[in-house]
């Protein structure tokens, strides 16, 4: 069972990894395989997942692992779910997202320290 998804901005593969129980390379492997995950890179160079990323990885990982999907149909199933149809809706998703992100980033500036 996966560990519940705690209420931050970025996590580090390290975190993702035990968030989903899925090792690091399998995460790696997956990035490129499926190209729904796309993590951001710190200046440091380390990969840096949001919660919608590690929504997909644990979507993932249920279509391959208790689905019993290979690559391909697991692929299948995700493309038709995310299907880049109606671009419209996806900007305004994204829109959204990055407003609260930004909101949140706000609240957590304006916190005294």
């Amino acid at each position: 069972m996966a560990k519940e998804i705690p209420d931050k901005l970025f996590f580090k593969i390290g975190e993702v990894a035990e968030i989903t129980k899925v090792e690091p390379h399998v995460l790696r492997y997956w990035e490129s395989e499926f190209g729904l995950i796309k993590p951001n890179k710190s200046e440091a160079g380390q990969r840096v997942y949001r919660k919608k990323d590690i929504d997909t990885i644990l979507e993932i990982k249920k279509l391959l692992y208790e689905e019993r999907f290979s690559i391909e149909g697991a692929k299948k199933r995700l493309f038709k779910r995310y299907k880049i149809s109606d671009n419209s809706e996806r900007v305004m998703e994204t829109i959204k997202e990055l407003k609260k992100d930004l909101l949140d980033i706000s609240s957590i500036l304006s916190k005294p320290r």
